[in-house]
């Protein structure tokens, strides 16, 4: 591979879409532009284009396609299921979560405190996991509405969400999961399920930005985020973004072939990227690494650096990781997920995310296992006498 290549391990902030994505794309782009709620010959294509992916998302869910509203995206899938789930519920006054959610779900949910309603943010072990007895005891009479993430955006950790999904069931509570991160990741049966709502988002499976979609369960009473006219049968107002959910369908089936195939290409890229790291650099450990995790996702905690400096260093390598959450960058404040991992340790100031997706080759994994060693050990080299001085680590990068 070329020195100047990128290497693009940064798949959990968005991915590379897929040309086969782009190609059924581009008619609805350019020849087939008719507005599908039309009642003429020429709207029925993007119609059936509509439906058609609607059908393709309800098989790699596992559920079925009228349970399917297409939104703008996972966040705006997340506003509406949360305020979904309190209209309906008269008793309404507590909300149950975790720490470690993405802002798509803390933010709302901490703008609900404003509005007089109590939220539960619950704690995580030092693998990032949730206790489900906790879990159990928080659920009040008074609860609306449980929300808690398929897979961690920054650690890739999974949460138990069958067994969430059973333990609301029981309470008779509503239950959300933010799925941004696990869906076309991993296998889904969602009918199998207790699970009301679920949000996800394309780009995070090589479809295209802008797009998502939320599965709300046919038992489960909703109320659309967005009034208007009837689109989305009637559960979400505004024309239909008919390229962009064409887009998400193609990429929808594209997951849903690589799963069913048992490709493990991915994992085992991340798997052996992991134990190079481990082996060539001392004080080197894996977040969550004593649990399950989507099988793309690596984040890596480093003695001895700053993940700011690192990010640059690796840039100048050409290689794209990140430091947490891709929504957080430029933040000076430290991963809310790392932090609530370990409350008391820095773990969440010197951490670096890689995340693998199935655009990368074996090549590029070879090349951040030669370079990322390299770059820990430079920082480190640079740390040690410059403790307490303004010397950049830039200063002496290649």
């Amino acid at each position: 591979m070329a020195d100047d290549e990128i290497i693009y391990l940064d798949n959990n902030a968005t991915t590379q879409l897929d040309p086969a994505v782009v190609e059924e794309m581009m008619p609805f782009l350019t020849k087939y532009y008719g507005n599908p709620s039309s009642g003429y010959g020429f709207a029925a294509k993007a119609r059936k284009a509509v439906d058609l992916a609607r059908e393709r998302l309800a098989a790699l869910l596992g559920c079925e396609s009228p349970e399917i509203v297409f939104t703008s995206g996972g966040t705006e899938s997340n506003n509406t299921a949360i305020a979904s789930s309190l209209q309906f519920e008269p008793r309404g006054k507590h909300v149950v979560t975790s720490a470690v959610e993405h802002s798509a779900v803390l933010r709302p949910c901490q703008d609900l405190t404003k509005r007089g309603c109590e939220v539960a943010f619950l704690a995580v072990d030092r693998d990032g996991n949730v206790d489900l007895d906790e879990l159990e005891a928080a659920i009040l009479p008074e609860t609306a509405l449980v929300s808690m993430m398929w897979a961690n955006n920054e650690t890739g950790v999974l949460f138990p969400v069958a067994k969430i999904a059973e333990v609301c069931r029981e309470k008779g509570v509503l239950f959300h999961t933010d799925a941004v991160q696990a869906a076309g990741k991993i296998p889904m049966r969602v009918r199998d399920t207790a699970i009301n709502f679920l949000s996800l988002s394309a780009h995070k499976f090589h479809g295209p930005k802008g797009i998502g979609a939320l599965y709300v369960s046919r038992r489960t009473r909703f109320r659309p985020l967005i009034a208007g006219g009837g689109q989305e049968n009637e559960r979400r107002g505004g024309t239909e973004n008919v390229a962009s959910i064409v887009g998400l369908g193609k990429a929808a089936e594209a997951a849903s072939e690589y799963l069913s195939e048992g490709k493990a290409h991915v994992r085992s890229m991340r798997d052996r990227f992991e134990k190079a790291v481990l082996e060539a650099v001392s004080g080197a450990a894996v977040n969550g690494a004593g649990v399950a995790r989507i099988p793309n996702t690596s984040s890596f905690s480093f003695e001895g650096i700053e993940s700011p400096a690192a990010l640059l260093l690796l840039d100048r390598y050409r290689i794209c990781c990140s430091a947490g959450s891709a929504c957080r960058t430029g933040s000076q404040e430290a991963s809310h997920v790392l932090r609530a991992m370990d409350p008391s340790g820095d773990g969440a100031r010197r951490s670096l995310r890689f995340s693998f997706g199935r655009f990368n080759t074996d090549a590029q994994v070879d090349r951040a296992i030669e370079v990322v060693p390299k770059v820990i050990e430079k920082l480190r080299q640079i740390a040690a006498p410059a403790r307490g001085s303004a010397v950049s680590p830039l200063a002496t990068a290649p």
